[in-house]
């Protein structure tokens, strides 16, 4: 029996050496996600006592609050998606009216939006050789659009 107990001690001491390790390493989360309530969920099924199952209640309130769960982060995600789509239809607004915006340092900039560059992960408006972010802008003219000059009035004088 010896034998055994001395497996059992040095599997509970590197047990023990790996639960350290792992805790020095772990960040905590701020916001529990799905996987996390599958896991509590499944946690509590394996400790649930057989002679006490969990009541029908309970577990239908729990697979409500994974519903919810489930709902209010596809919302979220639903949410992001929209604010990028708001973001670039108001930069593509922008493009041909004069904008000043603030450059940093205290200055400012001021040409027309020739471009949008929508390669990152929030559009850009492009003035001059220089990309700023729609937070930038400061000020917005209307685009100046110039009245078609006046047909010709044929020799007659009279105008068909």
């Amino acid at each position: 029996m010896p034998t055994i107990s001395s497996i059992a001690s040095n599997s509970q001491a590197g047990a023990a050496a790996d639960a350290s390790n792992s805790t020095a390493s772990r960040v905590p989360q701020k916001a529990l996600g799905q996987g996390d309530f599958l896991t509590l969920l499944a946690t509590q099924f394996q400790a649930q006592d057989p002679l006490k199952p969990m009541e029908d209640t309970a577990f239908i309130a729990q697979m409500a609050q994974f519903s919810a769960l489930e709902q209010s982060s596809a919302m979220a995600k639903e949410l992001v998606s929209l604010r990028a789509d708001q973001q670039r239809t108001a930069a593509n607004s922008y493009l041909g009216h004069q904008v000043t915006v603030d450059a940093g340092k205290g200055t400012t900039v001021t040409g027309e939006v020739t471009a949008v560059d929508a390669s990152g992960s929030e559009p850009r408006l492009i003035v001059g050789d220089k990309s700023f972010s729609l937070s930038a802008v400061l000020l917005v003219e209307p685009r100046v659009i110039s009245a078609p000059a006046p047909a010709p009035v044929p020799a007659g004088g009279v105008q068909s």
